[in-house]
């Protein structure tokens, strides 16, 4: 069973918070002090959140050495992604890497959530550099508590299910289907005829297991990390929408953090970004061979899945004040 037992629990989470922000020692007669920085993320173990956390807490720890230290936490340890949306904002943990989620923060990032508007990652590449898309996306978030420092990969999604392959969005129709917290997904799978439900990803496997999913959709490493290989038959190459992930840091506790520790910290966070998306794709292509078989891969028809995704567009545009202008600076940079 796959799911992680106890790390969603308010309690666990409160033991944790005890760590404090301090590490204190002793070294050659000197006393020092390291601010401990909690990373948390969802994802298993060699999963690309793991991989390129693990590069980022190495980077950052040597940089600044005795002053920060960067200590991550995976597989849901300090809560689900809703709970550390939250908790990040009181310093619970101090930095976090939302992907989906994030359209709960600020409704514009349901950006990306619209299928197959990020066409490559050179593509996705222009629009993180892109100066009118920081200042819709980023600028106004330390308002709301939160600030981003780096824009990572989650990668392009696939579905994967138990019922049969699925090729165009009618094959959706009536499959009990796992998806992330935030409106739009949902809103995209009900268009597309299936029964989609969010769901704490660390659920997931043994919501498959048992029955009570379907169906999920994820990229490959997170696929491959989970294992849900193990307990699906299907996987359709949809790559419907592109996730980007996203470091983040409570805005407080940010401020309280030295201005030459921020700049350090805020340089290594955005270059690795060209890291997070070069292993992306890295990972697809290893990850194909191991996922197809054991699972039964097949192509869709992608001109069925835009079409069907027409009235989505239309709707986030009305919905969301400058969703219009900004999916037309997205199409723009492809």
């Amino acid at each position: 069973m796959r799911a992680v037992e106890g790390v969603r629990s308010l309690s666990r989470w409160g033991g944790i918070l005890a760590l404090g922000l301090v590490l204190v020692g002793i070294t050659g007669g000197q006393a020092w002090a390291a601010t401990v920085i909690r990373l948390g993320h969802v994802a298993f173990p060699g999963s690309l959140f793991d991989i390129v956390t693990t590069r980022y807490a190495k980077e950052v720890n040597e940089a600044l050495k005795g002053r920060v230290e960067i200590r991550v936490f995976h597989s849901s340890q300090l809560g689900t992604d809703e709970q550390m949306i939250k908790g990040i904002k009181v310093g619970a943990p101090e930095m976090f890497i939302p992907s989906t989620i994030m359209s709960t923060v600020e409704q514009r990032y349901g950006v990306f959530e619209m299928p197959y508007i990020i066409v490559n990652r050179a593509h996705m590449k222009r629009v993180t550099e892109n100066a009118q898309v920081q200042k819709a996306l980023f600028e106004g978030l330390p308002a709301k508590g939160i600030r981003l420092l780096g824009v990572w990969e989650n990668g392009f999604r696939h579905i994967t299910n138990n019922i049969r392959p699925i090729v165009k969005p009618d094959d959706l129709r009536g499959i009990k289907l796992r998806v992330p917290g935030g409106i739009w997904r949902v809103k995209m799978f009900k268009a597309y005829g299936a029964n989609p439900s969010p769901m704490p990803f660390a659920e997931v496997y043994s919501a498959l297991q048992s029955g009570v999913m379907d169906a999920q959709e994820n990229p490959f490493p997170q696929i491959w990390s989970a294992k849900f290989h193990e307990v699906q038959k299907y996987l359709s190459l949809t790559g419907h929408v592109y996730s980007p992930a996203y470091l983040v840091v409570g805005e407080e506790f940010w401020q309280k953090l030295p201005k030459d520790v921020q700049a350090t910290i805020a340089k290594i966070s955005w270059e690795m970004g060209d890291f997070a998306r070069s292993e992306g794709e890295r990972l697809d292509k290893e990850l194909m061979a191991k996922l197809a078989p054991p699972m039964k891969a097949n192509e869709v028809d992608k001109e069925a899945f835009i079409k069907a995704s027409a009235a989505i567009y239309e709707e986030f545009g009305a919905q969301v004040a400058g969703a219009t202008e900004l999916i037309k600076l997205f199409q723009s940079l492809r």
